[in-house]
């Protein structure tokens, strides 16, 4: 009887040693589809956070894959322009603000739900700025953005760019021509929160320019060819 007693002991010990093992794996599973980076972390990831946000004018310090105090208030500082928690942590939805996955499920499911938007803006960027500094094709990528934001205009991304005399790309065709890398970069980079033309709604060549009216607005910022106004 004691051997018996024994023996269902240590059947139960195992048993429970098993599940406990399982339990950790799938924890630890888990804990690395939600990734996140925060201070005290290094790695690649770090390495993406830093080098987009000194890209956006977030980040000033060093891209040396080190979360320190630097990159911390980056990080808050992006958050609180997009409307995210400010924790100073890059959690999954302030990854997915940068366009930076953690696992290649949300990655998919971002591309999935991005792609049409990114193909579109990425058309507009190379029919109306292409040959323009890199800056200048983002920040034409952003006024488009920037009207989906706006009540003065549609408020979808479709519908900004089709809007009757909206684009001259639309109007002459080269909204359907393929845009190259720079044009998806630049697209990217606009829909991940960099605004090079600080809040434009509008654009213009002062070189060709014929509406009059368009010289009335505010001017932000002037990038090669283009001037970008309010």
């Amino acid at each position: 009887m004691i051997k018996k007693n024994k023996k269902k002991i240590i059947l139960a010990i195992t048993f429970f040693t098993i599940c406990a093992i399982s339990t950790i794996g799938i924890i630890l599973k888990s804990d690395n589809v939600e990734a996140l980076s925060k201070y005290g972390s290094r790695g690649n990831e770090v390495t993406q956070i830093q080098t987009k946000l000194k890209r956006w004018g977030y980040y000033n310090g060093n891209i040396d894959g080190i979360y320190g105090s630097q990159t911390q208030e980056a990080v808050r500082y992006f958050q609180r322009k997009n409307g995210l928690t400010v924790d100073g942590i890059a959690g999954p939805a302030t990854l997915k603000a940068m366009g930076i996955y953690s696992s290649s499920s949300s990655s998919s499911n971002s591309t999935s739900t991005n792609s049409s938007d990114l193909n579109l803006l990425a058309r507009v960027v190379y029919g109306e700025a292409r040959g323009e500094p890199y800056t200048g094709q983002v920040a034409v990528a952003a006024v488009a953005l920037n009207r989906v934001k706006s009540s003065s205009f549609p408020n979808t991304l479709s519908g900004v760019v089709y809007q009757s005399g909206a684009f001259d790309a639309v109007r002459d065709g080269q909204i359907n021509l393929t845009p190259d890398s720079t044009a998806k970069k630049a697209a990217q980079d606009a829909m991940n929160g960099w605004d090079p033309s600080y809040g434009a709604i509008y654009y213009f060549n002062p070189a060709t320019a014929t509406n009059k009216w368009i010289w009335s607005r505010p001017m932000t910022v002037t990038i090669g060819r283009h001037r970008f106004c309010k």
